[in-house]
């Protein structure tokens, strides 16, 4: 084991997984970094590990360390110099009218009976649609840090879930599931168009967005969120503006 020792927590021990299949590209494999123990890693040690290019799955905190890959790319929308495109404006006005509760995390089947629906149409080839709901739990409701569960509500049915992460500089998108049923809805972009928002209420700088990779098409819509930067060479740096993005 090494200790993370470019910032002060000396109690915070990192671990290198066994390689397994890269969940984003094809045919490679990935390697993660953990940060443990969990239980000692509190909203502040978690704001630091982020600032590092770390991310967690419920009580599971990591980055990616693999052994011939460096794409995936920890990235964070800048909220106060952000300005929406005309899709991401048109987005907005389509569901502005959703009612929108911010609660503490807890279960309700309803959530799980949405997440499921979400996970097959969306995600079939990923293996989350046969989660059941201890798995679906562990990810989403197990948290050491400070954690949000946001409901969206149309005319109190249910459309979408969020469970957000707030930092010391901002906050993190740990996690989305919507109606998948709602044609020509654009569930997605709102939610993200939603935090960004909270974050300039609540005068954080950042929306922390998870990693982005170039080459998979599932996270091509990041960068229609600009300004935006990366963490490329432990240095955070501007991130190209997607081609079809349109002020």
């Amino acid at each position: 084991m090494s200790l993370l020792n470019d910032i002060p927590l000396t109690a915070i021990q990192l671990y290198l997984t066994a390689p397994y299949p890269c969940s984003y590209l094809d045919k490679l494999q990935a390697r993660s970094q953990v940060a443990t123990p969990g239980f000692l890693i509190t909203t502040p040690v978690y704001s630091e590990l982020v600032r590092h290019g770390f991310r967690r799955s419920g009580t599971f905190t990591y980055r990616p360390r693999c052994d011939d890959c460096q794409q995936c790319i920890p990235m964070r929308i800048l909220a106060n110099e952000f300005q929406p495109s005309r899709s991401q404006r048109r987005s907005w006005r389509q569901h502005h009218n959703l009612t929108i509760n911010l609660l503490p995390l807890q279960d309700k089947p309803e959530y799980f009976e949405l997440y499921h629906r979400y996970q097959t149409a969306r995600h079939r080839d990923g293996g989350m649609g046969d989660d059941n709901p201890e798995q679906y739990r562990n990810f989403l409701l197990q948290s050491h840090v400070d954690s949000l569960l946001v409901e969206f509500r149309e005319n109190e049915v249910l459309r979408m879930v969020s469970i957000v992460d707030v930092l010391s500089d901002g906050l993190s998108a740990v996690y989305t599931f919507y109606d998948p049923d709602q044609e020509n809805s654009s569930y997605g972009t709102f939610n993200v168009l939603w935090q960004i928002e909270l974050c300039r209420k609540l005068e954080l700088p950042y929306l922390y967005l998870g990693y982005w990779i170039a080459a998979s098409r599932k996270m091509a819509y990041k960068t229609r969120f600009t300004p935006a930067e990366g963490l490329v060479a432990n240095s955070w740096q501007r991130l190209p503006i997607a081609e079809n993005h349109k002020p």
